[in-house]
């Protein structure tokens, strides 16, 4: 990482990703599931997260979530960088869980 010691500012630190952040409860936007043969789509659905699962690695960081379709109720495992945002719980919805 550069330093422009003249100004005392760092160069901007790397995005962090958004689905690191998700909780259990989280309400999140998700990119429908791509398939080989056909052109890259730009729909979404949202979901409630019911399940979290860590990576091999490190069972700490987020790679999977369980998530609950709000249209038609069906659970789906999701990638973690198939989620687009997050919509942290509200109102203590979280808690109920």
């Amino acid at each position: 990482m550069s330093v422009d010691h003249a100004s005392g500012t760092a160069a901007p630190a790397e995005a962090r990703p958004e689905f690191l952040d998700v909780k259990r409860g989280d309400f999140v936007i998700v990119q429908e599931q791509q398939t080989v043969a056909q052109a890259k789509t730009d729909g979404w659905w949202m979901g409630h997260v019911i399940w979290i699962d860590g990576g091999a690695r490190n069972p700490d960081i987020n790679s999977m979530f369980q998530i609950a379709d709000v249209d038609d109720g069906a659970i789906r495992w999701v990638n973690g960088d198939e989620v687009l945002k997050v919509l942290h719980c509200l109102d203590g919805l979280n808690d109920s869980l």
